[in-house]
């Protein structure tokens, strides 16, 4: 799965130096955190095998034309063909630097959102009156996970997969009810 529950309780003293970035004075700190972030299907040893397989495969078809001035004609089209796909596969690597972090404090919920290239977004809650909703068939995509509290509905989990947004759900509820937070389950198209 790619998220993980840290448990926190025993915070950090404020004057250590490694107490949580977001904790307030006279905090207890954080019970529990979530993080939560894309699967990264490409590994950099992944990405080697990838460029050296296509820059092979692209000069199987040179060596009939090595040595002529044709290949001089093909090579930049060839070369550029893997400059560029090297480079896009950079770019999609870029997009997976994205984060979520859910804390859990006794007095209020937090959700992070990292991006690259964007602002941070933020979304507090009072822990006793966030609902987790999951909305099997009629949300944008299937198993559509969001958090509700105060007058603000956000999604979490945007970009696990289906399956993984239905146990990201389970752990949500699970964990909000064991630790005497949230109203649990919420709203009519949510899962009992």
């Amino acid at each position: 799965m790619p998220y993980t529950w840290d448990e926190m309780r025993d915070a950090a003293p404020e004057h250590s130096g490694a107490a949580h970035a977001e904790a307030r004075p006279g905090d207890a700190g954080p019970r529990a955190r979530l993080r939560l972030w894309p699967h990264r299907s490409m590994t950099n040893r992944g990405y080697a095998l990838f460029v050296g397989a296509t820059f092979a495969l692209i000069c199987v078809p040179m060596l009939s034309v090595l040595g002529s001035p044709v290949m001089w004609a093909i090579l930049p089209f060839a070369m550029g063909t893997l400059g560029l796909t090297m480079w896009l596969i950079r770019v999609n690597d870029r997009s997976l630097l994205l984060t979520e972090e859910l804390t859990l404090w006794d007095d209020r919920v937090a959700l992070v959102r990292r991006e690259p290239r964007r602002a941070e977004r933020r979304w507090e809650a009072n822990p006793h009156w966030v609902r987790v909703a999951l909305q099997e068939e009629a949300g944008p995509v299937p198993n559509y996970v969001t958090l509700k509290g105060g007058d603000r509905e956000v999604e979490i989990g945007a970009f696990l997969s289906a399956d993984e947004r239905a146990a990201l759900y389970d752990d949500l509820t699970r964990r909000l009810s064991s630790t005497g937070l949230g109203a649990g389950l919420g709203g009519p198209d949510t899962r009992p």
